[in-house]
């Protein structure tokens, strides 16, 4: 059985080891009540989710962005969820776009505050004293119902020109309304809501335009941040995917058939799809870690992350939510008919395996925008 390695941050085992079992064993109890616990937020918090990428000038860990995705990963096999509401960590990484003198207030209680983002679609908000008047509802509120902060999309008539990327107005999480609406078939708990705002001014200052060049040095900081946001939702399939398979290989020594059949790791078929499998997911892997370490020792010269190496970055990303995607469906084809019942764990993989690939991220078109690139054509607007 594979064991996702992950780099000690600040934090201790044990608190990385209580959100594990949390996570594993509660995972039917958040896609109920589709939601991360409060509780299990707060072990996210104390095993250093939250914290590992703010910058150490506000306390936080400052980790490379490998050490980050490996912890994503590593919470992704425990509950694919969990993982996905814990990839939020990386906000700090655009966040960093505010002023620094906001970025302080943010984090004045410690590096550990929450934010949720949702973009689309912008919504008008008008000038007022103090500020910009923000009214609207905005879809994909992952983690929302846990945050500190919410983020926004907006738009301002006559305002300053944001090169085509979004202007996003932060508010603390308790002037919005979170309207309960998540139902899907996957990924059930990250409580990805709408969320409304009625008439709150937020000050200039409290508003960034994501992806702009930040406001803070380091490596860490010049990594592409658009990447990154593919990357860190990517590797939840990573993990998903590797817990499909160890949960394969956990009974399929004793799993009989009705028929008389051989148990599932005697049968030829079994035993070459579950090897194809194993390969194909440690294939996607490896190319996942090596395009993210190849761009961050870039940086860590100082030089800037080239356009094929960005283009590289999305690509692992895609092809790593589709590979997790397949190898957790291979999985629930050799599970045979145990894997179509609700309650089992193969069945839960699968249906938060779907899911990953069809975020917009990491959509199909990626394929044919990296192809350009490597052409030498000119990219869609926006991407890498």
């Amino acid at each position: 059985m594979a064991v996702l390695e992950v780099q000690p941050m600040q934090t201790s085992g044990d608190a990385l080891a209580k959100l594990l079992a949390a996570a594993r064993a509660r995972r039917g109890e958040f896609a109920a009540n589709q939601q991360i616990s409060a509780d299990v937020v707060e072990l996210l918090k104390s095993a250093g989710v939250y914290r590992a990428c703010v910058a150490k000038r506000f306390g936080g860990d400052e980790v490379s962005p490998s050490e980050f995705l490996r912890l994503i990963e590593k919470i992704s096999a425990a509950d694919g969820s969990t993982g996905w509401v814990a990839s939020f960590g990386v906000s700090a990484m655009y966040l960093a776009s505010l002023p620094v003198e906001t970025q302080a207030q943010m984090y004045a209680k410690g590096p550990d505050s929450i934010f949720s983002g949702m973009i689309f679609p912008p919504q008008p908000a008008l000038p007022v004293e103090g500020g910009l008047e923000v009214s609207g509802r905005w879809s994909w509120g992952s983690g929302s119902t846990g945050a500190d902060y919410i983020g926004v999309g907006i738009k301002v008539d006559g305002g300053s020109d944001t090169g085509g990327l979004p202007l996003v107005a932060v508010m603390p999480a308790e002037r919005v309304r979170i309207e309960r609406n998540w139902d899907v078939i996957g990924l059930k708990g990250t409580g990805s809501h709408d969320v409304v705002v009625d008439k709150v001014v937020v000050p200039r200052e409290w508003t960034f335009v994501r992806g702009a060049k930040p406001n803070l040095d380091g490596p860490l900081y010049r990594y592409p941040a658009m990447s990154l946001a593919a990357q860190v939702l990517a590797v939840v399939a990573l993990g998903v995917g590797r817990a499909a398979i160890d949960e394969l290989l956990a009974y399929a020594g004793g799993r009989t058939s009705i028929t008389g059949a051989p148990v599932l790791a005697d049968r030829a078929n079994v035993q070459t799809d579950l090897a194809r499998a194993e390969a194909q997911l440690r294939s996607a892997r490896a190319f996942f870690y090596e395009a993210t370490d190849d761009a961050y020792a870039t940086l860590q010269k100082g030089d800037p992350v080239s356009v094929r190496q960005q283009a590289m970055l999305r690509l692992a990303a895609s092809h790593a939510a589709r590979v997790g995607e397949d190898v957790t469906y291979a999985v629930y084809r050799m599970s045979g008919t145990s894997g179509i019942f609700e309650s089992h764990p193969v069945a839960h993989y699968l249906r938060d395996a779907l899911i990953v690939p069809q975020h917009a991220f990491l959509a199909d078109g990626t394929f044919q925008s990296v192809g350009k690139v490597l052409f030498g054509l000119t990219p869609p607007p926006g991407f890498p």
